[in-house]
């Protein structure tokens, strides 16, 4: 099995990486889904979070306002620095139990998990290789204004929270420049895809010794 690392930036095009990739074939685990799942209610990470932040993070119908919850962290490192403690350990355990499970399904399969810091908490050493979604500053926040309902403010705020797309590529075996259309970034990432498995199997063979 082959451990992929997704990554970028808010609104640098990963999540479109990775559903090229899962067309693909590869299996598809995205860390946002795990965080819903950990925070919600009765989740691993709700009672911690709930406690630490206040019930003015609760919506009428008990869940949390993830956006609630992100406007009081996202400029208060302090805060987030809580936060990511008490969510992060549940995401990666939650994380590790859906990739054994998969392991054990399909023992040569390739994992791709898409997480937007991946590099700034250091969970990219977890993998064999990673993927780098990028594009231009402007172009993730006019997709955030645009996807998120967010304001310009807003969208900066958290990219000053997040490592500049140029830095991480020293983390990256294979970048792919989501500033073109829709068309090019799919080409381009089948093309990783081929690369991917062409390591799957490299891996594969180092391991059995053959």
């Amino acid at each position: 099995m082959l451990l992929v690392g997704l990554t970028g930036g808010l609104a640098s095009g990963k999540s479109f990486i990775g559903h090229v990739l899962e067309e693909c074939g590869c299996r598809l685990i995205r860390a946002d889904d795990l965080g819903h799942e950990v925070l919600a209610a009765g989740g691993a990470a709700y009672a911690g979070v709930l406690e630490a932040f206040g019930s003015d993070i609760l919506k009428e119908d008990g869940e949390i306002d993830r956006r609630r919850l992100g406007a009081l962290v996202f400029g208060d490192a302090a805060r987030l620095a809580r936060l990511n403690g008490l969510v992060h350990p549940h995401v990666f355990a939650l994380q590790d139990e859906r990739i054994a499970a998969i392991g054990s399904r399909e023992p040569r399969a390739i994992v791709v998990v898409e997480a937007a810091i991946m590099i700034e908490t250091g969970s990219y050493t977890r993998y064999d290789t990673i993927v780098l979604a990028v594009c231009a500053r402007e172009t993730q926040i006019a997709r955030a204004m645009r996807r998120d309902g967010l304001t310009r403010q807003e969208v900066e705020a958290r990219l000053g929270r997040q490592m500049p797309l140029e830095d991480k590529t020293a983390y990256a075996r294979f970048v792919i420049d989501t500033d073109h259309t829709k068309e090019e970034t799919a080409l381009r990432a089948r093309q990783v895809y081929e690369s991917l498995r062409a390591l799957e199997q490299s891996k594969q063979a180092a391991d059995t010794g053959v």
